[in-house]
């Protein structure tokens, strides 16, 4: 049985309809701070799963899942992602996600299970040097978010050398779109992620949205950043842990399109799937924000296998659906 830690949330859940459609049995662990029970509800229909609520820094919680499943590998998403909170709270990302995840490791060493896929982040490069973004970049967050991943996969690194847990890490940059069926979606209190505030304000009341310059050098002028599809990941999560079950080697792989879409284009797809204008505005750069930021994910191309096979234009419309079915529990 996998153990998917957050799997009632965004990209856990779209993981879990991946692991189900290939005949993998599921238990989900869950605090529900961010996740849903309506989400669980969802998946339990789908497939064969199991859910526990729990939280990671309680050890006991932990442990009462590996006393209840013979867990076999863990997914672990669990984890608190805002990167302004991160800098106001900082203390809730490192209890949370650095000691939340020494919890998991010790509890999966404990029952001996040592294989994990871990979701990390391209926050832990910090400002890229050059891009597209390698596995080989300098690692300097500028962040609490951005350390307390970087933190893990560095205990990652030292449990594998002390006690032979092999893990995965899995460094992704933007993520979007939904499940093509709409069983699952993106789904945020607050929500900060650009395309579906532009869908959920195309839907509800409408405002102006900003665009931090367009005096980059870019080809139109906008930042670029990398989206991949929620689908393409929750897939590249699948192949990670495949690769765990038959090579047994520790690892780590970014995750991306490798081209990346201007802000601009963003808003075109948004009102070419809209069908409407949406009212924006050009405002000054915010301090910080890299030209370019896209990955190179070549390495996962061609030791996972995995190559992403969704459009900006597929996650954006799956995106749409999905705020149409669920407008008045997702705004």
């Amino acid at each position: 049985m996998i153990l998917v830690t957050g799997g009632a949330g965004y990209i856990g859940s779209h993981t879990v309809i991946n692991l189900l459609n290939a005949n993998k049995k599921v238990v989900i662990f869950d605090n529900l701070e961010n996740g849903h029970l309506e989400t669980v509800e969802t998946l339990k229909k789908i497939g064969n799963v199991e859910f526990i609520k729990g939280d990671l820094r309680n050890i006991e919680d932990i442990e009462k899942v590996f006393k209840s499943y013979k867990i076999d590998a863990v997914v672990h998403f669990a984890a608190f992602a805002l990167v302004g909170e991160s800098v106001e709270n900082p203390g809730k990302y490192y209890r949370n996600n650095t000691f939340g995840t020494l919890n998991l490791l010790d509890t999966m060493i404990k029952f001996n299970v040592k294989k994990i896929v871990f979701s990390s982040t391209c926050a832990t490069y910090g400002e890229p040097q050059y891009t597209p973004i390698d596995e080989k970049h300098p690692q300097s967050p500028i962040n609490p978010y951005g350390t307390s991943k970087l933190m893990v996969e560095m205990i990652m690194r030292d449990y594998d050398r002390a006690y032979g847990l092999k893990s995965i890490k899995l460094r992704y940059f933007n993520v979007a779109g939904c499940d093509n069926q709409t069983r699952v979606g993106e789904w945020h209190e607050p929500e900060t992620h650009l395309i579906p505030n532009i869908l959920k304000s195309a839907i509800g009341k409408e405002k102006i949205f900003k665009i931090f310059g367009d005096d980059y050098d870019t080809p139109d002028g906008t930042c670029i950043r990398d989206y991949v599809n929620v689908e393409d990941l929750a897939q590249a999560h699948r192949l990670a842990l495949e690769y765990l079950e038959t090579e047994n080697k520790s690892d780590v792989f970014n995750l991306g399109t490798e081209k990346g879409d201007s802000v601009k284009n963003i808003f075109d797809v948004c009102e070419k799937v809209l069908n409407k204008k949406i009212a924006k505005e050009v405002v000054e750069r915010r301090p910080g924000d890299p030209a370019m930021l896209f990955a190179n994910a070549n390495k996962a191309k061609t030791i996972l296998g995995w190559k992403p096979a969704r459009t900006i234009e597929d996650s954006v419309s799956s995106a749409y659906k999905w705020e149409l079915k669920n407008k008045n529990f997702c705004n």
